[in-house]
């Protein structure tokens, strides 16, 4: 959750620039401007699910076949929302000052950031099956 929330926080500042730029030729686009944040926000939870269920379910005497579950649950749902923040972080930054010159974009890069956050909760269902055997 950590790392998550660290990429979280580098993908909310690489937004930010695209954000202000993009304030500047089209005020009123800012509220659309900001739903790439808020799925990359979405990422971090996933991760945070699944550290929390990991966390719950080890007790005293953990077997090495658990473990090795748990540390798969976690590569699985950490590097899947790191392949899905990068791919949020770059089409989010080009739909926003794209949206700017041609508001027509927006259903695009909407439809587009929906793909690059599936790649996140594929991770998420599989650290779910993972973390419950």
């Amino acid at each position: 959750p950590v790392m998550k929330s660290a990429l979280v926080f580098h993908i909310t500042t690489y937004f930010g620039t695209g954000i202000a730029a993009m304030s500047v030729m089209r005020p009123e686009l800012i509220m659309k401007s900001i739903i790439p944040v808020v799925m990359a926000g979405i990422i971090a939870i996933y991760g945070l699910v699944v550290a929390v269920l990991i966390a719950n379910s080890i007790s005293d005497t953990v077997s090495l076949y658990k473990s090795f579950l748990h540390l798969g649950a976690g590569l699985s749902v950490g590097l899947s929302g790191l392949a899905a923040g990068f791919a949020i972080g770059i089409v989010g930054d080009a739909g926003v000052r794209g949206t700017a010159q041609q508001p027509r974009l927006f259903v695009g890069m909407i439809l587009i950031l929906i793909f690059a956050e599936v790649l996140g909760l594929y991770g998420l269902i599989v650290a779910l099956i993972l973390s419950t055997k």
